[in-house]
């Protein structure tokens, strides 16, 4: 069984993610903020805080689910709120980074180290919607940023795959949102099982099919 890292796993698909994972007898790390009471604590926005929460993790780590996230300002692109907007990115792309390489010393002790990042359908490039801005854009560039790692991490046989977990019924997604968490989640999982070397910098969606950037 795999020992996996999932961050933002208080709530949402993280705990879906978690318990999941848990029934299928893996080894559960839960990456929470500090009031949320997780094995692992960091405010994911703080790449410094995130490395020496990590340094004291000293058992390899199999797979890291990088699932934190937020959905930032709902402000147009002619009147943005900078202050929320840079914090979107710090959370949904640099905190993503800075888990991924803090966990690099546990995954290279790992038989078949993975990491698998939630991006989300509001990434794609095909079409120009401009709703919630700052979070599609910080998923666009978090599928840049981790196909940027799956090149240079190949050498060590790191996979390192995105995931479009589509509109999943969460306080992020709402009531409306189509799919259950616990569906996504054992899509996820399922992923996570199989994910392999030759899958890297790839973007999968959560029931297992690739799709386009």
């Amino acid at each position: 069984m795999a020992r996996i890292l999932i961050t933002g796993s208080n709530r949402g698909i993280g705990a879906a993610l978690a318990a999941e994972a848990e029934t299928r007898g893996h080894n559960i790390l839960r990456a929470t903020r500090a009031q949320q009471g997780g094995d692992v604590i960091f405010d994911i926005s703080d790449p410094k805080q995130v490395k020496q929460a990590m340094s004291q993790i000293k058992q390899p780590i199999d797979v890291v689910i990088n699932n934190a996230g937020i959905i930032g300002p709902d402000s147009p692109t002619t009147d943005m709120d900078w202050t929320a907007m840079a914090h979107t990115f710090a959370v949904n792309v640099a905190g993503a980074l800075a888990v991924s390489t803090a966990c690099l010393d546990n995954l290279r002790r790992s038989d078949s180290p993975r990491i698998l990042t939630i991006s989300s359908q509001m990434a794609y490039m095909g079409y120009a919607e401009s709703d919630r801005i700052s979070y599609r854009a910080s998923k666009a560039a978090v599928n840049k940023v981790m196909q940027g790692l799956a090149t240079d991490l190949y050498p060590d046989g790191i996979a390192v795959v995105l995931v479009d977990p589509g509109w999943v019924q969460t306080d992020m997604g709402g009531a409306e949102a189509d799919l259950d968490p616990k569906e996504v989640a054992t899509g996820i999982i399922n992923l996570a099982e199989r994910t392999t070397l030759e899958h890297t910098g790839k973007f999968f969606r959560w029931s297992g099919e690739e799709r386009a950037f």
